[in-house]
């Protein structure tokens, strides 16, 4: 398979598990099961098939997220997974997306090469843009409000609902092509 240059770090509770559906272990933080929002499990196994590395970027519990990722056919699709319980931050700390970099042995030079895909202004949002890579705002859900009340909360681009993801994923993809192209001469 042809590996893809751009590298795509996403967010899971409300970017592809609509939280809505979570069954919870009695007591505990811990899900059980979750259902992929529309649209979203499609549209990651596609860019999964198409080459591209996606690296799970996630706040919750590592079994949580083993629990509905592999009840949805997910599991197999993560080059890493960084977790903040086993990282031990939650986003927007920049050792969130510095563990994910080097999960997968990107250097600084590499940020211009990835995305952040999340739902969460304060969290997916400014994390990237103040760790210095792009961000994407997914703003499929009714829950939240996407009204940046900070510079750092505008995000580079968003997205309406998950397949949009694939088309930008895909622009992306070619921008950057050209722009490896255009250095070779």
């Amino acid at each position: 398979m042809n590996r893809k240059k751009l590298i795509i770090f996403t967010d899971i509770g409300d970017t592809i598990i609509d939280e809505s559906t979570e069954v919870l272990a009695p007591g505990s933080e811990l899900v059980l099961r979750a259902d992929c929002f529309p649209g979203a499990k499609e549209t990651m196994l596609h860019l999964y098939e198409a080459g591209f590395t996606i690296v799970m970027v996630a706040d919750g519990l590592v079994q949580s997220f083993d629990n509905s990722m592999k009840q949805n056919g997910l599991d197999g699709i993560f080059s890493a997974k960084i977790i903040s319980e086993s990282c031990g931050e939650r986003k927007p700390h920049p050792k969130m997306f510095q563990d994910a970099m080097d999960a997968i042995g990107l250097k600084s030079k590499d940020k211009r090469r990835i995305i952040m895909v999340g739902n969460n202004l304060k969290r997916d949002v400014i994390g990237a843009n103040r760790f210095g890579i792009r961000s994407v705002l997914l703003t499929w859900s009714p829950r939240y409000n996407y009204e940046p009340t900070e510079k750092d909360m505008v995000p580079d681009e968003t997205i309406k609902k998950p397949e949009e993801l694939w088309d930008l994923a895909i622009r992306l993809e070619t921008e950057l092509e050209a722009e490896c192209a255009g250095n070779k001469h």
